[in-house]
């Protein structure tokens, strides 16, 4: 297999700013990413640990150098970029300056062993993955959230103290946000754990009983998802972004594969919002939908697609608190899917009514 593959480089003592080099690999007797670090190494030496268990990120995936040849040609092909676990953080290629994950255990210095400090440094990769990281630098991280739960497990006595810990820091428990897309191959139990303890600290909201028309509270009735089967406009020359957030729905993929349009693949279409605590964290989940759409807009989407009444309101009611977040002006339309449908199937007279309320009106007919 002929990999392409462009490797993070960055010196903190010598270098303004990083850069990518280019190795091209033919790749013979290699079984992991890390076999192929070691062949890249020969031709051209760069900064890593020789550890399967070192994190990186590979087309913006997070992964270990466990990571095998047969997983990288099925799930990331043969171009690769691979960057550092943080890139505001690298001070010598893909190595880091790991001091604020070492600095957050501080706050659970009263109950922890040396066992438990093990336990911790195992989940330095999953720390990182975070997106919440890159918005709130002072997020305790899902790592603590991992070492709570085992040592309510361990320390029953002292569970009271353990969670008000975690929810009680500057930026607790309430500011996670789903991996499920951040991190290669997810365990997924890791979610049930976090989200458990938030529970346990009833701290959640469910989506539907939150209130996210805060500047607008007209509500629109966008009708039910129909028979698309026959298209008549098949948004030809169009850029579509859908967010789908960890869940992409079934109707919504189905309809996009039936047109002729576009669509973008960027990660940041599948960033968790936060929505379960927004109630608490308004301007966190802001902040992350603010960079959604920014970044659809940058890639010249033309619409951005919702199949979620909630994030609709989200996005389009409360522009002016995006606009104002990210500094800039976002002038992408949000449309529902059940409009989109409508519009592809000719029933503009009905989704008319419906475009006519938002925010900003995609006028598309």
């Amino acid at each position: 297999m002929k990999l392409e593959i462009s490797l993070f480089k960055f010196d903190s003592k010598s270098d303004y700013l990083p850069y990518y080099k280019k190795y091209f690999l033919k790749t013979q007797n290699e079984q992991t990413l890390l076999d192929i670090f070691k062949t890249m190494n020969k031709e051209d030496e760069f900064s890593y640990e020789d550890d399967l268990n070192f994190g990186v990120v590979v087309n913006g995936l997070y992964v270990d150098l466990s990571l095998s040849i047969s997983d990288i040609k099925k799930d990331f092909g043969t171009d690769l970029v691979i960057e550092p676990l943080s890139i505001k953080r690298a001070c010598n290629d893909l190595l880091i300056n790991s001091k604020d994950f070492e600095n957050k255990l501080k706050i659970l210095n009263f109950i922890i062993d040396e066992e438990d400090k093990k336990e911790y440094y195992s989940y330095k990769n999953l720390y990182y993955a975070s997106n919440t990281l890159t918005i709130e630098d002072h997020y305790i991280g899902d790592a603590i959230l991992l070492l709570a739960n085992s040592l309510i497990e361990k320390h029953k006595a002292s569970k009271d103290k353990i969670l008000n810990v975690i929810n009680n820091c500057e930026k607790g428990i309430t500011f996670h946000t789903n991996l499920t897309h951040r991190i290669y191959k997810y365990d997924l139990s890791i979610e049930k754990i976090i989200l458990n303890l938030q529970k346990e600290l009833n701290v959640c909201k469910h989506k539907k009983d939150q209130v996210f028309r805060i500047n607008n509270t007209y509500i629109i009735d966008f009708k039910n998802f129909g028979d698309s089967s026959e298209i008549k406009h098949d948004f030809n020359g169009f850029n579509l972004a859908y967010y789908s957030g960890s869940t992409p729905c079934k109707n919504t993929i189905g309809l996009l594969n039936k047109l002729d349009a576009k669509k973008l693949d960027l990660h940041s279409l599948k960033l968790d919002l936060a929505l379960e605590t927004f109630h608490l964290n308004p301007n966190f989940t802001y902040k992350i939908a603010a960079n959604i759409l920014l970044d659809a807009y940058d890639n010249s989407a033309d619409l951005l697609i919702v199949d979620n009444d909630e994030i609709f309101y989200l996005l389009d009611y409360n522009r002016a608190e995006l606009q104002k977040i990210s500094g800039r002006e976002i002038l992408l339309p949000i449309i529902h899917i059940n409009e989109l449908e409508k519009l592809a199937i000719g029933e503009h007279k009905l989704v008319k009514e419906t475009l006519e309320k938002h925010i900003i009106n995609p006028e598309l007919i």
